[in-house]
C-alpha cells in the first residue's frame, strides 16, 4: 500500500511540473486623476476683494473672463457683467446696470427682470461675440404674474414661475442691455419636478447655435442636461421653447444631491466635442461626451488658496465652483461663495475677512488628455 501512494504522489508531482503554468491577470492600479488647482483671490485694482458678487457662470469676450452676479449678490453688484484679467485676477471693470428693450419692458416677465432677476449662468454665442444669454434660476422673491400671463405660460412643466432664457447684447458704448426673452417649457414625460432652487446652473452653446442647459436635479435627484436650437428667429416667439434631451452618459446616484452647476463646451484636437460640467458638491469636473458614447469621466479637484505675504498655501474646505471656460489649454473656475460653509474656509486668520465678505476666487487649471481617453 504504501509503495502505492508512494508512486502516485510521484507521477501527480511529474504531472504538475510538466504541465504549462497558468497565465496570471493582474489588473492595473485606477489611474488617480487628481487634480489640485491653486486659486487667487478676485481684485480690483486698488487691492480690494470682489463683495458678495455670488459669481455665477464664466465666459470669455474680448481676452477677458466675464460673470455675473444672481439674486443673493449685493444689490451693487447685481444685472451687471463683471470682467477680470486671467493673468491677474484683476477685476479689470463692471458694465452699467443693463438697460432694457422695448419687447422686454412689454413682455410678462419685465417685473421680475428689472428688479432682482436670479441670473445663474453666461454663454456667449459663437456667432455673435456681442451677444450673450443667461438664464433665470429661483422666482420665488418676485410676486406672480398676471392672471392673463399665468394662464398663458402656467404649463412650465416645472417650477410654477417659468425659467426664463435671457438675450444680452452688447452696445458700442459698451453698455449691456436685456433685448429678448424667452420662457423655457420642460416635456411633462421628462419629469423635471418643481425645484424653484435647483434649476438651470450651466449654459454653453455650440457653433451651430446648440444651446446646452444643466439642470441641478430633477424629480428623481438626478443632475440633466438639456439643449435648445436657437436659431436667428428664436426671440420673435413669446411662446415656449421646449428643450429636448440628447442621450449623453451622465452619472447616476442613489442619494445626495450632485448637482451640475456650469457647463462649458470644448473641442479636443481629435475634433470630438465635450462637456465640461462644474460639479459643486462632489468637487468634480465632469468630462461629458457629447456623441453619448463615452461615460462621463469624474476628474476630483483640489482647491488650494495662493499664499501671500500672510497665508501659507492651504486647501479649501468649500469652494463651492460655480463658473468654467476654456481659453487655449486652461480652464478656468470661478466659485460662487456659498454663505453656509464659506466661514469653514478661514483656517488663516488673515483671510478671513475675505471669506466674511464672501468674496471669490478665480482657479486655474490645465487641461489633461488624459481626461478625455
Amino acid at each position: 500500500m504504501l509503495k502505492y501512494l508512494t508512486a502516485t504522489v510521484l507521477t501527480a508531482m511529474l504531472v504538475t511540473a510538466c504541465s504549462e503554468p497558468k497565465d496570471v491577470i493582474i489588473s492595473p492600479e485606477p489611474t488617480d486623476l487628481t487634480e489640485t488647482t491653486v486659486g487667487k483671490w478676485i481684485l480690483d485694482e486698488s487691492g480690494k476683494v470682489m463683495f458678495d458678487p455670488q459669481t455665477s457662470g464664466l465666459v470669455v469676450l474680448d481676452g477677458q473672463l466675464v460673470t455675473i452676479a444672481d439674486a443673493s449678490a449685493d444689490a451693487t453688484q447685481q444685472l451687471k457683467l463683471h470682467s477680470i484679467s486671467p493673468d491677474t485676477a484683476t477685476l479689470s471693470a463692471s458694465s452699467m446696470r443693463f438697460s432694457f428693450s422695448r419687447s422686454v419692458r412689454r413682455s410678462c416677465f419685465y417685473g421680475y427682470l428689472s428688479e432682482q432677476p436670479d441670473l445663474e449662468a453666461l454663454a456667449v454665442d459663437p456667432r455673435d461675440a456681442n451677444v450673450i444669454y443667461t438664464v433665470t434660476e429661483d422666482a420665488t422673491r418676485t410676486g406672480a404674474l398676471s392672471p392673463r400671463c399665468e394662464t398663458k405660460y402656467e404649463d412650465t412643466g416645472s417650477t410654477d414661475y417659468p425659467t426664463l432664457l435671457v438675450k444680452l447684447t452688447r452696445k458700442d458704448n459698451g453698455d449691456v442691455e436685456m433685448s429678448d426673452v424667452r420662457p423655457i417649457q420642460f416635456p411633462k414625460e421628462f419629469e423635471v419636478g418643481n425645484f424653484p432652487n435647483d434649476g438651470i446652473e450651466g449654459l454653453t452653446m455650440a457653433e451651430d447655435g446648440t444651446l446646452y442647459l444643466a439642470l441641478e436635479k430633477d424629480k428623481a435627484g438626478q443632475p440633466r442636461v438639456f439643449t435648445l436650437s436657437v436659431d436667428k428667429d428664436f426671440f420673435s416667439s413669446s411662446d415656449f421653447a421646449t428643450v429636448s434631451e440628447p442621450d449623453l452618459q451622465l452619472p447616476s446616484f442613489t442619494s445626495g444631491n450632485h448637482p451640475i452647476n456650469g457647463l462649458a463646451l470644448y473641442t479636443h484636437s481629435t475634433g470630438a466635442s465635450y462637456l465640461f460640467g462644474a460639479a459643486r458638491n462632489d468637487n468634480e469636473l465632469w468630462v461629458i461626451d457629447t456623441t453619448g458614447n463615452k461615460p462621463t469621466k469624474r476628474i476630483p479637484i483640489i482647491f488650494d488658496v495662493a499664499s501671500d505675504q500672510s497665508c501659507e498655501q492651504y486647501t479649501m474646505d468649500n469652494s463651492s465652483m460655480e463658473g468654467l471656460v476654456t481659453i487655449d489649454s486652461t480652464l478656468w473656475i470661478i466659485n460662487d461663495p456659498w454663505e453656509k460653509n464659506y466661514m469653514k474656509n478661514a483656517t488663516c486668520e488673515a483671510h478671513k475677512t475675505r471669506y466674511e465678505d464672501l468674496a471669490p476666487l478665480l482657479f486655474p487649471i490645465e487641461i489633461n488628455d488624459v481626461w478625455f481617453d
